[in-house]
């Protein structure tokens, strides 16, 4: 079962794809014929509930997205949160115009007073928003036998965007094995997280790679193309390295010895010395007279 949106001169088919069975208690029921829906954003829709059963229904709308609750409608009236956008009626809410925020799990929730009787059910909306231009991850230079991990994402695409990776401009299969250009290389590839793993690398997986994110509406987007050069491990670099770096400690403990055995540092003590203060005790003297009764030697 399916109805149609509108949007840019084009019909859009709003798909539905299971069934729910919802929660009663009590004598009451509620039903919600399309249990998932998809609509373009920026286009108004209906979420529709039906329910029987109930004497004095009180209807309630709960919004579900990742950790986030919150309540659309509560005792058969719209929040104020939605009240703008949202309108109520005893079939369904409706939606004026959908954003991308708005992608989540809507439960329509009845019950009468006293509790007694209760029923819900569930629906899905999705918002249709093409994808944008992904951006890439690329190093630009991968050592053999090493692991490299190159990332590909975009953020807009609703439902999430998959992701084609592209090797000097040719798509890459997700099992190297399949296709000759490839067979040479080793490596992994998720379409969902958009992550392309070598490991190892190898040498003939120099190239320039580029990725395309696309979700089945719109035009798929393609990435900037970077090069990541394959190279060897410089060992003759890394063992000249630490042979400076074992001759420059050669050196420094060498001169510290030969100092050591000059005397150097024997004669820096001695040649250390310390002014001593001598200071004798004044004498007595007849009153008036003046004399020295006292010396400082240095």
């Amino acid at each position: 079962m399916g109805t149609k949106a509108k949007t840019g001169g084009k019909q859009l088919l709003l798909f539905t794809t299971a069934i729910l069975c919802p929660l009663v208690l009590g004598k009451g029921t509620v039903h919600i014929s399309e249990p998932e829906i998809r609509v373009p954003e920026n286009n108004p829709v209906k979420l529709p509930c039906s329910y029987s059963g109930f004497s004095s229904p009180r209807v309630e709308w709960k919004f579900v997205q990742g950790d986030t609750t919150s309540l659309v409608c509560y005792n058969n009236k719209i929040t104020a949160s939605y009240e703008d956008r949202v309108t109520f009626s005893p079939s369904g809410i409706t939606f004026q115009s959908v954003t991308r925020k708005d992608n989540g799990m809507y439960t329509c929730m009845v019950s009468e007073e006293g509790g007694n009787n209760y029923g819900e059910a569930s629906i899905q909306l999705i918002v249709i928003v093409p994808p944008s231009k992904p951006t890439v991850n690329i190093p630009s230079s991968a050592t053999i036998g090493n692991r490299a991990v190159l990332t590909c994402s975009e953020q807009d695409g609703s439902p999430p965007s998959e992701y084609i990776w592209f090797k000097d401009g040719i798509q890459m299969p997700t099992d190297p094995k399949n296709n000759r250009a490839f067979i040479n290389s080793s490596y992994t590839l998720n379409q969902k997280s958009g992550e392309l793993v070598f490991d190892p690398v190898t040498g003939s997986d120099t190239g320039e790679y580029s990725c395309q994110a696309q979700n089945g509406y719109g035009t798929p987007m393609k990435s900037e193309a970077v090069r990541m050069e394959a190279v060897e491990l410089n060992v003759g670099g890394i063992v000249a390295a630490v042979l400076v770096t074992l001759i420059l400690l050669g050196v420094l403990i060498f001169g510290i010895w030969f100092a050591y055995s000059r005397g150097y540092f024997d004669r820096t003590k001695k040649g250390t010395s310390s002014k001593k203060v001598i200071y004798s005790q004044p004498t007595a003297r007849s009153e008036g007279e003046f004399k020295q009764t006292s010396s400082f030697l240095v």
